[in-house]
């Protein structure tokens, strides 16, 4: 559901079974990113949940049905990521009736470009996309399709969990509503939501909290009993609760959470942040989350697909992570952001608002985050891969990305099912994938 914050070297699993995996698109050769060196064996690669068995048969077997405390682990995620609403109650983004935006293509041949990894040795993209439980991958340069390519487990129409690119996906929105002058960055949030005024978010304003900055204990520990991250994640629906009490709502856990520090203080990810920020945009616009996001971009940007949010018990959506769209879908969400916000004769997102997400402060930007970006920057819930340069993105657990580079016209997006939450190497081996077929694509 949560962060993809750097965290020091994890350990990947120790065993993946060698089999095929997905299917890639063939053209013309690309050129490589680096010199092309001698390479050592080949990375095993990932089994997809149809050849592990999940959910296959009519009715599958007990023990390949994902369950309530193990959808998310391997090898469940296979097959959850690109089916949550068959797991979870939802609420639709519609689509509406508009036009479907058109991705010309331009396919080439990527799968050789080589980059270093960060154990070392070079890797192909090929290899990287077999090995790392790639669900989806897609790579759009100078307005075409240059690639695109499925896992077995997932198709172009088929909407796959976004995890915390959700959040970037906020934030947003947070700049549709703030253009229409229905937000005040600097408006205290007891003044938009009136019941954090006894929490821990009552002496914060709305820019601390979208660019994590507010003062808020909340522990991100994933899978630790009694963390706020597990009652988060109980309070949502995607574990059960550890008692025989009713769960909490995601509201109710917001007020609970106290003030560790000043606000204003350096940045610290926290995925509870969004959900404070969404509740904020719903009671600012007077409608829900889901409705907003459709409304407001869903419906204007083209998008082939209805979308959907998870939701808890109340029916509010879990805005931090359980956000679901198409790749397709999540492409062209990047590539209105990559071209200034407007598309169809009208401006969606205020252009401003993409440069000031694309800008951050990096002296409040500190470890372990650096370990990723280390020139990089936050801002109002987007990453900053490197601030001078001015790229920025969407991550998420489990190797969930939206990467744009306006310099070169470039983005990508991968959609996964890594058998972690957080696998260190994992995260930067993606961005030097990405950033060297960026390199590669470049114009001389």
């Amino acid at each position: 559901m949560t962060p993809p914050n750097a965290t020091p070297p994890k350990a990947a699993p120790t065993k993946v079974a060698k089999t095929s995996q997905g299917h890639d698109a063939h053209g013309p050769a690309g050129a490589a990113a680096h010199h092309v060196a001698p390479h050592p064996a080949q990375p095993p690669k990932a089994l997809t949940a149809r050849e592990q068995g999940i959910m296959q048969g009519y009715p599958p077997a007990p023990e390949a049905i994902p369950g309530a405390s193990n959808w998310d682990l391997p090898p469940f995620n296979r097959w959850s990521f690109s089916n949550m609403r068959n797991l979870f109650p939802t609420a639709d983004v519609p689509r509406g009736a508009g036009p479907v935006r058109d991705l010309p293509a331009a396919q080439q041949e990527l799968r050789a470009i080589r980059f270093d990894t960060l154990a070392g040795p070079q890797q192909s993209v090929g290899d990287w996309l077999d090995s790392s439980y790639t669900d989806g991958f897609m790579v759009m340069s100078r307005g075409r399709v240059v690639h695109e390519s499925y896992s077995e487990d997932m198709g172009a129409l088929q909407p796959h969990l976004s995890q915390s690119v959700a959040k970037s996906v906020v934030g947003t929105l947070a700049g549709v509503l703030h253009g229409e002058g229905l937000l005040d960055l600097e408006a205290p949030m007891p003044s938009l939501v009136p019941e954090l005024a006894h929490s821990g978010y009552a002496g914060a304003t709305l820019r601390q909290v979208l660019d994590m900055r507010s003062g808020v204990r909340f522990n991100e520990d994933y899978g630790t009993p009694g963390s706020d991250m597990t009652r988060i994640d109980i309070a949502s629906g995607w574990r059960p609760p550890e008692t025989d009490h009713p769960p909490a709502t995601i509201r109710d856990v917001i007020l609970t959470l106290p003030q560790e520090r000043g606000h204003g203080e350096g940045f610290k990810y926290r995925s509870i942040e969004t959900d404070v920020v969404a509740w904020a945009l719903e009671r600012a616009a007077g409608a829900s989350l889901a409705e907003l996001l459709s409304d407001r971009i869903w419906t204007r940007m083209g998008a082939e697909r209805d979308a959907y949010f998870t939701v808890d018990g109340a029916g509010t959506a879990l805005a931090d992570g359980g956000f679901n769209a198409t790749m397709r879908d999540y492409a062209r969400l990047g590539l209105l952001l990559l071209e200034g916000g407007a598309w169809n004769g009208q401006q969606i997102i205020p252009e401003d608002w993409i440069r000031a997400s694309a800008t951050g402060d990096r002296a409040v930007f500190g470890e372990p985050y650096t370990a990723t970006s280390p020139k990089g920057a936050y801002s109002r819930q987007w990453w900053i891969h490197d601030a001078a340069r001015g790229d920025f993105m969407a991550r998420g657990v489990f190797g969930q990305l939206i990467y744009i580079d306006p310099k070169t016209d470039f983005l990508a997006v991968k959609m996964s099912s890594w058998p972690d939450f957080l696998i260190h190497s994992y995260t930067v081996d993606m961005l030097t994938a990405v950033t060297a077929i960026r390199d590669a694509l470049a114009p001389a």
